[in-house]
């Protein structure tokens, strides 16, 4: 008659004492399996889908959503609430604020005279500054130097080559002015009123600003 072998009294021993495997602690923010996140900068709630890579040194602040197959490089800037679209490359030296839409497809550049042969430090390439609650539409380029004003709206398909006033409505390439927009998005009327909510604005330096 066969007998159970048994393990013996010191092994049984030595596999009771191994401490259980380390649990990996969460991450405050989420990472889709197939996305990359090397920043050690991405705030609390951000969203990160596949195949959107962040690099280290990029700057990604609290719920932003970072589409697939986008691209956030080294020295970027993202403040809080920025929705970054499928498809967008966002470089070295762009801010942008929070609150900022960018559609898909859309993107921004650095280097003003790009040639392999004679390259340009990284340092000095031109800073584009995306200001608070602007969006950018899908497929729209944004040349590098530009600064996009508060809640401008930037239309699909234009190619910004100069500053936008904040509150302007942009189309075109070379981008062009065709009307104001609200906070909210909706057109402004002749007299700077928002045909949706009714808010005022009034010309300033920089574009419009809410009515006293």
């Amino acid at each position: 008659m066969k007998t159970k072998k048994t393990a013996p009294k010191a092994h049984k021993k030595l596999k009771a004492s191994r401490p259980a495997p380390a649990k990996a602690a969460a991450l405050p923010y989420f990472v889709h399996p197939k996305g990359m996140a090397d920043s050690d900068q991405i705030g609390d709630g951000t969203r990160i889908w596949a195949h959107a890579h962040v690099m280290k040194g990029a700057t990604v602040g609290a719920r932003c959503n970072i589409g697939e197959c986008s691209f956030v490089e080294t020295g970027a800037v993202l403040g809080d609430h920025v929705t970054i679209k499928n498809g967008v490359q966002v470089w070295d030296k762009v801010t942008c604020e929070d609150y900022v839409f960018v559609g898909p497809n859309a993107t921004f550049t650095n280097d003003l005279r790009p040639r392999v042969a004679f390259p340009v430090d990284p340092a000095l390439f031109a800073k584009t500054l995306v200001k608070y609650g602007a969006s950018i539409g899908a497929n729209a380029t944004i040349v590098a130097g530009t600064t996009i004003g508060a809640h401008a709206l930037i239309g699909a398909g234009t190619v910004v080559i100069r500053d936008v006033p904040a509150h302007a409505l942009v189309v075109g390439n070379p981008a062009r002015q065709v009307g104001w927009v609200c906070a909210c998005g909706n057109n402004l009327d002749a007299n700077l009123t928002c045909v949706a909510c009714r808010k005022r604005f009034a010309k300033a330096a920089d574009g419009l600003r809410p009515a006293a």
